[in-house]
């Protein structure tokens, strides 16, 4: 059914814009790209994320934050504290807007090397630009669900790459299995990650936060490393950080000396 189709195309999309370029690339700088192909993956994540787009710098900026202070008071998003997942990603969203409107005071360990498109960035997360988007999603609804039932899909539509953050945080510093003793709450929520593309390793990742490869133990599965390694092999990017490396990546101040 093409409505479905659509979802899980849009589902898949987005989330791969963001562990791809914003999760890997923005924040943690696992690989490295061109100026060419660093602007054509911010438009792809514009094209993929839709209504629900989210600034390469803004997400570096408070992923850093998160690394930083994870499960403290001062973490953007930990369940630890906030009364549900709502408020975790209302508060995640007024950090993101304020580093976007430059309205944050921001440490310089947070902002440096990050990928900056500023105009690009403005005008795609323009309220008018997010409309577009949601009036884009309402016709093609129209044109082709089969009932009225299908509508209850089109807020996951508009907020597609909150909701995903919404499911990994929420729950990754919930429930799940440890590989390894961090000093936070992260978990891994699944063995073979093919619904999240890597992104419910968590535990794996606040050990290793700038492993290009989420997964660990033999059972474990990132299928956005494979697409990397594709990339790297075509010469569209260069890993830094792979499945070799044993000692952990470096934390966000780590990364920023460099």
């Amino acid at each position: 059914m093409i409505v479905i189709a659509f979802f899980i195309a849009h589902w898949y999309l987005c989330l791969f814009s963001q562990t791809f370029f914003l999760h890997r690339y923005a924040a943690h700088g696992s690989f490295r790209m061109s100026t060419f192909w660093e602007r054509f993956f911010f438009i792809f994540c514009y094209v993929a994320q839709g209504a629900s787009y989210i600034s390469p710098r803004a997400y570096a900026i408070v992923h850093r934050m998160h690394h930083a202070y994870t499960d403290t008071e001062d973490d953007p998003h930990s369940p630890a504290f906030s009364r549900n997942v709502f408020t975790m990603m209302w508060r995640t969203r007024d950090f993101i807007l304020g580093v976007l409107r430059d309205k944050m005071p921001i440490e310089a360990r947070f902002s440096k090397n990050v990928p900056d498109w500023r105009t690009f960035d403005l005008i795609a997360s323009h309220p008018i630009s997010r409309f577009a988007w949601i009036g884009a999603y309402i016709a093609f609804y129209i044109a082709f669900a089969p009932s009225a039932w299908f509508y209850l899909l089109l807020p996951v539509h508009a907020a597609m790459g909150a909701v995903q953050g919404a499911i990994v945080n929420w729950n990754a510093h919930r429930r799940g299995y440890r590989n390894f003793e961090v000093n936070n709450h992260s978990e891994n929520l699944m063995r073979v990650d093919i619904f999240f593309l890597g992104e419910s390793y968590h535990n794996n990742h606040h050990k290793f936060p700038s492993r290009v490869n989420m997964a660990m133990k033999r059972f474990e599965f990132d299928p956005t490393y494979q697409v990397i390694r594709f990339f790297n092999w075509l010469g569209i990017l260069r890993i830094v950080s792979d499945k070799r490396v044993s000692r952990p990546g470096p934390e966000p101040q780590q990364l920023l000396q460099a």
